[in-house]
């Protein structure tokens, strides 16, 4: 008799989405690797052998960002069945499904701004007990690991970009690790983002408090599910695949660094962003042009270009609203070690 456990590792994706437990929470596969349930989207896989390093690969933190859920749902399928190798300790997570089930980007509040523990400051919120839940499940995953520590957390955009896949660095305070920039060059990202201030982010979390290389990811535009060419980002899941099966890296494509050099914030609902709706991510614009106001509140750009980054005019008072950046691209490779 089949078990729902097949539908577990076959389809992660339909598993989840259905909100059943597994009549069976643990196996091991026909290639060796042993396999936990650990909650509502979200399972652990070890490899046969030691493992050499530990990594955290996310996705549906927004739950309308589809294509790199489907993605990661088809790699589960893969290590189970075998063509995927595992050589690392690998924790899948499938975050806001809820929101994945109404294709919304979140229920109340965006879970992407709830790490950290501010989700505590929201206990009325649909999505704090769920950021409690991958905080907890996050630091039990890393505890006592010696070996290296990797969280891929991958998003996609709201909106066109001038480099259509790209990714994003939490700061910390630690230097960057030369590390990340060779596994991001390997996945063929086009450009990468470097925050200079702390976040709420669930990579901001994994990196300050679990020491863990953490970068989010974003791959293309919003779509339904069903409606991605998974194609488009096959160069990303090939460097995961890499990366958990232990195996050198093949691709160095060129890569842009943006560092983020101002914060748009939205004040009140008086808040004008002086940017169309069909802007991609990374325009440039020139100084001294005014991009938004807020009554008294101006923001003009202030250095000789900055490129704007999530531009949402729609958020909540008090969230962010974009990010200016410039490019400080030889300054951060000559930084690396």
């Amino acid at each position: 008799m089949t078990s729902n456990a097949d539908l577990l590792l076959d389809d992660f994706l339909a598993f989840s989405l259905k909100g059943e437990t597994p009549s069976i929470t643990q196996g091991t596969t026909r290639s060796g690797v042993r396999w936990t349930w650990q909650s509502h989207g979200i399972a652990l896989f070890e490899p046969a052998h030691a493992p050499t390093h530990s990594v955290l690969a996310s996705a549906g933190i927004h739950g309308d960002e589809t294509a790199p859920i489907e993605m990661l749902s088809r790699l589960v399928a893969d290590i189970a069945n075998g063509r995927a190798p595992l050589a690392a300790r690998m924790l899948v997570i499938l975050g806001n499904i809820d929101a994945m089930r109404g294709g919304t980007r979140y229920i109340n509040d965006d879970l992407n701004r709830l790490f950290s523990g501010r989700y505590k400051s929201l206990p009325q919120s649909h999505e704090a007990p769920r950021a409690a839940e991958l905080e907890a499940q996050a630091l039990q995953f890393f505890d006592g690991a010696t070996h290296a520590k990797w969280h891929i957390d991958m998003h996609t955009a709201i909106r066109a970009s001038v480099f259509e896949q790209f990714a994003l660095l939490p700061h910390t305070g630690a230097p960057l690790a030369r590390a990340m920039f060779d596994w991001l060059r390997d996945a063929r990202l086009q450009a990468v983002l470097l925050h200079k201030e702390k976040s709420n982010t669930f990579v901001h979390f994994t990196a300050q408090h679990a020491n863990a290389l953490a970068c989010t990811l974003e791959l293309g535009k919003v779509r339904p599910f069903g409606e991605n060419d998974l194609a488009r980002f096959a160069a990303s899941d090939a460097a995961l695949r890499r990366l958990i099966a232990d195996e050198a890296l093949k691709e160095q494509a060129p890569l842009r660094v943006f560092t983020v050099v101002a914060q748009i914030d939205k004040q009140s609902e008086h808040f004008v962003l002086n940017v169309a709706s069909d802007v991609p991510n990374f325009t440039a614009f020139p100084s001294g042009t005014e991009l938004a106001h807020d009554g008294a509140y101006r923001y003009r750009v202030s250095h000789d270009e900055e490129r704007i980054v999530f531009p949402n005019p729609r958020v909540k008072p008090g969230l962010r609203a974009g990010l200016m950046v410039i490019d400080t691209t030889d300054a951060t490779f000559a930084s690396l070690a």
